[in-house]
């Protein structure tokens, strides 16, 4: 048994630090641990799965393996126990039962230091130069996604920035095409881009400064994540202006969806400012649009619901098909009426 070289752990690392989306570099960190451990252990049947947690409490784990055929039986008992004690605590564990692969255990840890996912490699790993290996090649991990996390997210809001919106919606857009070219795969579900712009936030500024300014954005943007779903993709565009993507299965759900935030925004008694309402406008997405045509028809019905009151929802398609608005097709104007 053999430690690993230098060179096999920097092809690993090449390959870990060239993924940009999150799952797939958990992916990419799964397979770069079962190539670690290939050369080490040949002759042993081997895999290296991901155990993401659905419910710690109910001890519920999603699964993904790389490496041999995964088990069909469910987990035994002994091991769900060993997983929840390993997320639990952020420390490595070891996992024997007879009849059951040798498993080493790694807590998967977000740039914060909070565990994530657990990591298990069913295969011997007593060697300590190779634990070794592996526990500094999840640290590195760890730093790599602090530094992604720094460079996607918005620095007061926590949100996803805007320099991450066209890398995030072009993959929604492929994932669109991919379905939509397979006859036999109907898009089920519409996906919907909406713009929220704070209504008179330069009033706010004004008024209380730019550090209440900055509290009512922050507030903002929690309620965003606490009415929202978790796969809703939020962005922070600049200033009071918020960006939402969205997947639902009516024009109907996502109004009912925008309206319940800007009712809850509305209702909300903001520290020493009080009362704030939104606005909001949205359209929905086809698989061939592209970004910029996407952000302008929302801008548009954005526009139009600053215009006829604030503190309303607008949907672009909709405000067309009554006349609202027109649009000039051979140019891609709008005109308002």
């Amino acid at each position: 048994m053999h430690p690993p070289s230098i060179h096999s752990v920097l092809t690993q690392l090449i390959t870990l630090t060239n993924e940009r989306d999150v799952v797939a570099l958990e992916f990419a960190l799964a397979q770069a641990l079962f190539d670690l451990i290939t050369p080490v252990n040949v002759d042993s049947a081997k895999s290296v799965v991901i155990y993401r947690v659905v419910d710690i409490k109910k001890q519920l784990f999603s699964v993904v393996v790389i490496g041999k055929k995964p088990r069909e039986e469910s987990l035994s008992s002994p091991m769900k126990q060993v997983l929840t004690d390993c997320f639990m605590s952020g420390e490595c564990r070891a996992y024997e039962q007879e009849a059951e692969p040798y498993s080493t255990l790694y807590p998967l840890k977000n740039s914060t230091g909070h565990t994530m996912s657990v990591i298990a490699i069913e295969a011997p790993v007593r060697d300590p130069h190779l634990h070794e290996t592996i526990a500094m090649l999840l640290q590195i991990y760890q730093n790599f996604t602090g530094l992604l996390n720094d460079n996607e997210h918005d620095t007061l809001t926590g949100l996803l920035n805007r320099k991450t919106f066209e890398y995030k919606i072009n993959k929604v857009l492929a994932q669109m095409q991919k379905t939509s070219k397979r006859m036999d795969d109907k898009l089920d579900r519409i996906h919907f881009l909406a713009i929220f712009d704070i209504d008179h936030f330069k009033n706010v500024n004004d008024e209380f400064g730019h550090l209440i300014g900055d509290e009512v954005l922050l507030l903002f943007s929690q309620l965003m994540t606490q009415t929202f779903r978790d796969r809703d993709q939020l962005f922070r565009f600049g200033g009071e202006e918020f960006v939402g993507v969205f997947e639902c299965a009516s024009s109907a759900d996502i109004q009912s969806i925008l309206d319940r935030f800007r009712q809850k925004v509305g209702n909300f008694a903001f520290p020493q400012v009080g009362k704030v309402t939104v606005s909001a406008g949205y359209t929905e997405i086809s698989a061939y649009d592209a970004s910029s045509q996407l952000i302008d028809r929302a801008d548009v019905a954005l526009y139009y619901a600053k215009n006829n009151g604030r503190n309303r929802v607008c949907h672009y398609e909709q405000l067309i098909a009554v006349g609202a608005l027109q649009e000039n097709k051979k140019e891609g104007d709008i005109e308002l009426f």
